[in-house]
């Protein structure tokens, strides 16, 4: 029995369906739910979560193959073959947010089932569905472990795990105990919510907890494995009836960290564990092993998958998840990146220490986004063949267009005409000049993006309505929001009102791809020119700064030093016939109380 559910990971969320891995469900950098179908390998559904880029995703758990009316109430009576169906059919999938909340997705329906909040004030690090009851745990950065209801959809129990945060969780095959990760590792009873062991081990935060075994605790029979960021190791654990199980008695070695784990549960001792691991450097290890005891020596993997591209100097292609079958030279992969993964069943000879798979990506990549787009079919028409309209026969009655084709004839427009329609409504005290549409500005950006073309940036650019800039950076699809950020990088740099307006530019897209820009592994590579330069103009200001104020004194004083020298000049050439004015060579200066006190000489 293949073990399933989610669990807290520095990568991205990626999560085969039980049973069946019909379904691959994971989240990518722009903070979209996408499922994907297995056997055709086409996207099957697209979530959007309202919150998707303050409150992102950050991990995915499938909820057990369920009946409908255990969480959702009262139901029609169903067929007796459609009993079936709906016993062995998955549908709910729980998404934990940055937002603390917790977001159920119902795949049969295909839009949100609820969202569980006001619980948790922290991060939630870790979901975990109850393999037979119509609950859910949830452990996050508050250090609280949260027991949910979907039946009323609050929390039906709170308790305080651990000091520090709770950062994995995995509920027993039985539903009797609950594994939790923070700085030790701990088992609960989940009917007194008392601690029934602690397991210590990890110096880094565990991220991964799975049962290996379904055997009962009292037979010295029930092991579990776990796995820590920045640990090459995977260890095993032993819970024994008599209290001594202080330390792991079985561990793996891996190239890097844990990201992906699957396994096939041992019910008996007789019966190996079956363990896949993909690690954070897209490497795959095969591993069996009867846990029969302690193993003093670390195990290697029965197995090593790579995959690689078919280019002149290879370059790895990293592994997302896979999923083990019945089969035990079967496997289901799933690699490339997560806005479009690629998947495929493949045969792996396990006798061979290394397997090293090779695929052409770039082709399977557009041959999958044409079976996912081109979904409309068009009909081969013989020449032979007449077209039949309707009307009277003999005569041809008027074939009209489709609806809205007019529209699209308006919108339909050239990069030429629509740079003028730009040129028409920037201009300014022109009455009835043709505004240009947001989606409009965003295609002629990505155009200028891809093609280079300084025209259109130009246009685009020139714009300093704030509305439009973010509107316009919102529409921009993510493959275009690094060339975007490295175009606006390059303008900064040249003249001061260029940078003036490209700084509107960076804002709206730092308020709008934050989320997606932190996601990229090399983000300080790809934008170190926009760090050095922001780093030497803050450095620069302090001294500009000052330098401004002694510049703004200097130019006072040569100001009034001016003023006073024109004045005196005039005083005195307007005077000079009569001596008896020579006090205004002592300072008074005003012409007013001059005309005052020697109001008969003017």
């Amino acid at each position: 029995m293949a073990a399933d559910g989610g669990s807290f990971s520095l990568g991205l969320p990626c999560v085969f369906s039980p049973k069946s891995r019909q379904y691959l469900a994971l989240c990518a950098q722009d903070g979209r739910l996408r499922i994907w179908n297995t056997d055709i390998k086409t996207l099957n559904q697209e979530y959007v979560p309202s919150a998707h880029l303050s409150a992102t995703c950050t991990c995915i758990s499938w909820g057990p193959c369920r009946k409908a009316k255990v969480c959702e109430g009262p139901q029609r009576k169903k067929r007796k073959s459609e009993a079936g169906q709906v016993e062995n059919q998955v549908d709910l999938l729980a998404l934990g947010t940055a937002a603390g909340s917790v977001i159920i997705y119902s795949t049969v329906k295909g839009a949100l089932h609820c969202t569980l909040d006001a619980s948790h004030s922290g991060v939630v690090n870790c979901v975990q569905w109850h393999p037979e009851d119509c609950l859910l745990y949830s452990g996050s950065d508050d250090t609280h472990i949260v027991e949910w209801d979907l039946q009323t959809g609050k929390a039906r129990c709170k308790w305080k795990a651990d000091r520090a945060p709770v950062t994995s969780l995995c509920v027993s095959p039985d539903g009797k105990l609950l594994l939790s990760a923070g700085h030790t590792i701990k088992m609960w009873d989940l009917e007194t919510k008392d601690v029934y062991r602690k397991f210590t081990g990890h110096s880094t935060a565990v991220t991964t907890l799975r049962f290996a075994t379904t055997r009962p605790p009292d037979s010295n029979g029930l092991y579990f494995l776990s796995g820590a960021a920045h640990d090459r190791l995977l260890s095993v654990w032993q819970v024994r009836e008599d209290g001594k199980d202080k330390n792991s008695v079985v561990s793996f070695n891996l190239t890097d960290e844990p990201h992906h784990i699957d396994l096939f549960t041992s019910n008996s001792k007789e019966e190996a564990l079956r363990l896949a691991v993909v690690c954070k450097d897209g490497q795959l290890h095969l591993f069996e092993h009867f846990l029969n005891g302690p193993c003093k020596k670390p195990l290697s993997p029965l197995c090593t998958v790579q995959m690689t591209g078919v280019e002149d100097s290879p370059i790895p292609v990293p592994l997302l998840a896979a999923a083990l079958t019945t089969d035990t030279h079967s496997l289901l992969l799933a690699y490339g990146n997560h806005l479009q993964p690629v998947m495929e069943r493949v045969e792996v000879n396990t006798a061979e220490r290394h397997v090293c798979l090779t695929r052409d990506v770039h082709t399977t990549l557009s041959l999958t986004m044409e079976t996912t787009v081109s979904k409309v079919k068009t009909p081969v028409v013989n020449a032979k063949s007449k077209v039949v309209v309707p009307g009277l026969p003999g005569h041809q009655a008027p074939v009209k267009g489709a609806l809205g084709s007019e529209k699209r004839k308006s919108t339909d427009m050239s990069i030429e005409e629509r740079l003028g329609k730009i040129e028409m409504s920037s201009e300014k005290g022109v009455k009835g000049a043709p505004s240009l549409q947001t989606d409009n500005f965003a295609v002629l950006l990505v155009q200028g993006l891809e093609s280079k073309d300084a025209n259109i940036l130009n246009k685009v650019f020139q714009t300093r309505k704030d509305m439009l800039i973010k509107k316009t950076v919102a529409r921009v699809p993510l493959p275009a929001v690094l060339p975007l950020v490295e175009e606006i990088t390059k303008r900064m740099q040249g003249h001061p009102y260029t940078a003036v307006l490209m700084v509107r530019w960076l804002k709206a897209v730092l308020m709008q791809h934050t989320s997606y820009l932190a996601s990229l592994p090399d983000l300080v590579f790809q934008l170190g020119v926009l760090y050095h330069m922001i780093e030497s103009r803050v450095k620069m200001f302090h001294k500009l700064t000052k330098l401004h104020g002694k510049l703004y004194l200097l130019m006072t004083q040569v100001r009034l030093s001016s003023c006073s020298k024109i004045n005196f000049t005039g005083l005195y050439v307007n005077w000079k016939p009569y001596p008896e004015t020579a006090f205004i060579v002592a300072g008074d200066f005003n012409k007013a109380n001059l005309r005052t006190r020697h109001a008969d000489r003017i």
